[in-house]
């Protein structure tokens, strides 16, 4: 965003050095934290889920285990897309 200001002794506008430009990186930083934060906490909700799962049911262990692996890989790609996107997206 610009930020216009106004001189007290003149009827210019002149804009400080806050650009939309300039905003973008730290923009995008962010996003990329967001997305990387919330695939942690995704997968850590799958994996918490598999274990209790696996405790409750031993014998599924290798389906519990193979569905909780695709499903963890799915959201780190989507993670993946989404910080890839955060940096190009604002360029």
């Amino acid at each position: 965003m610009v930020f216009p200001l106004y001189r007290a002794s003149s009827s210019k506008i002149f804009f400080n050095h806050f650009s939309f430009y300039t905003m973008t990186g730290t923009l995008a930083a962010i996003g990329a934290g967001l997305a990387v934060l919330g695939a942690g906490y995704g997968i850590g909700k799958i994996g918490s889920a598999a274990m209790e799962a696996i405790s409750r049911q031993p014998e599924a262990v290798g389906d519990i285990r193979a569905n909780m692996i695709l499903t963890a890989a799915l959201i780190e790609g989507a993670a993946v897309i989404a910080i890839i996107l955060s940096f190009f997206g604002g360029a």
